[in-house]
């Protein structure tokens, strides 16, 4: 009989602290944007559009660092990752001007795609057994959300005992402690001997003319631009729309006294819920088909946007919405980056996952900017809200057709 391989490897553990501390100061932004805006006097899609093109860097990044990693070594991808990282952060700190932190988030962007899911959960993958891969992609990607539920209190907290500029130099020295896990990144190759005979371009075109892969790429918009949307926005919506009513409610009574606490509060508990659906997910998606799991997600994540726009605005739906929200959050990543693994392979994955990806940050470009030129066009976030409604149905509709049949390798 034989012994069944663990699933906490050294991999495994250290990609969680890479993502947790990744996700942490990146799900923070939101929490900047009234204290950035109030001191410098922007307008709120100013900021907006700098958090917007951080998104867009870090979608157009992610191919490019999973093609180092792929060819480079995982640990060189993670190492430049966590130095542009921490630039970028440290030239933020010192912008006074709209256009230099738009020009310095391209950094931050990009660092994020270094040391997020497409480097990160390409190496858990192959370090993963058959048995384990699901299982543990699905715990990495729930370190994101553990991540999120530290990152915008921790925000929260630090801009109560120093500027919003030390915040940003704080969170650059924590970008770079994730160098101190690089010895534990070594992933043995799980690729199978036909896969590492092919070529990347012999697998790049196949997955380009199979119509499953671009829907897979158009399904992923959605997901960006809901997460960019809330990331960056819900804090300060929450802060607008519930400051009239906390006082009166409960959640005055047991310490949650300022609605910038509330979207601290908020952000964290969607990260919370998050742990327990993503790990959910992962553990479903080795018993049912991943594109229905991704169609159920996004349908889910529809109805529950739907009813928190409509029923009346108070402290507790926000954070019963946070709750239900966070249960689906990133509950799509290790079931969309397991579905690409099993329809073309792990030897490329990094790459495949990269480019289905950018569509994810496009979305979150056009969620996070879009918020930002609504509001300050029309001094509400209604519109942004329902188009989010819209492209989720989309989503959940273009996923019933994918074929979650691999195709066979090309003969070498």
């Amino acid at each position: 009989m034989t012994k069944s391989s663990p699933l906490f490897t050294p991999v495994l553990i250290a990609g969680c602290l890479i993502i947790m501390i990744s996700f942490a100061i990146r799900a923070s932004f939101g929490v900047f944007q009234i204290p950035i805006a109030e001191e410098l006097g922007w307008m709120r899609a100013e900021f907006s559009l700098a958090i917007a093109i951080q998104n867009l860097a870090w979608g157009f990044g992610q191919p490019i660092f999973g093609a180092i990693s792929e060819k480079m070594g995982d640990r060189k991808a993670i190492f430049f990752g966590a130095i542009l990282y921490a630039l970028g952060l440290v030239a933020s700190s010192a912008a006074v001007t709209p256009g230099a932190m738009q020009a310095y988030e391209v950094l931050v962007g990009f660092g994020i795609a270094g040391t997020g899911f497409g480097v990160i959960l390409a190496v858990v993958g192959r370090a993963a057994t058959d048995e384990h891969r699901a299982m543990a992609m699905a715990i990495a990607t729930a370190a994101g959300s553990a991540g999120q539920v530290i990152g915008a209190p921790l925000a929260e907290w630090l801009l109560g005992v120093m500027s919003w500029q030390g915040v940003f130099l704080t969170f650059a020295a924590l970008i770079l402690a994730v160098l101190l896990t690089l010895p534990m990144m070594r992933a043995p190759e799980a690729a199978k001997q036909v896969e590492a005979a092919e070529k990347m371009s012999v697998i790049l075109a196949r997955a380009f003319r199979d119509p499953s892969y671009t829907m897979i790429f158009l399904g992923f918009f959605s997901c960006g631009y809901q997460l960019g949307f809330m990331t960056a926005h819900f804090p300060a919506f929450v802060t607008e729309i519930c400051g009239p009513i906390l006082a009166g409610s409960l959640l005055h009574t047991v310490g949650i006294t300022t609605t910038s606490a509330l979207g601290a509060v908020a952000i964290s508990l969607i990260g919370l819920s998050n742990i327990g659906g993503t790990i959910l997910a992962g553990w479903l998606s080795n018993r049912f088909a991943k594109k229905n799991l991704l169609a159920l997600i996004y349908a889910l994540r529809t109805v529950i946007s739907c009813v928190f726009i409509l029923v009346p605005m108070t402290p507790e739906t926000v954070l019963l919405f946070a709750v239900s929200m966070g249960a689906l959050w990133l509950a799509t990543v290790p079931l969309t980056s397991g579905l690409v693994a099993h329809l073309y392979g792990l030897q490329y994955m990094g790459t495949l996952y990269g480019i289905v990806f950018f569509s994810h940050q496009v979305g979150s470009f056009l969620g996070v900017w879009l918020g930002g030129r609504m509001y300050d066009t029309y001094g509400t976030y209604d519109a942004v809200w329902w188009v989010g409604v819209g492209v989720g149905a989309f989503s959940a509709l273009i996923h019933l057709p994918v074929r979650e049949n691999r195709q066979a390798p090309l003969a070498a």
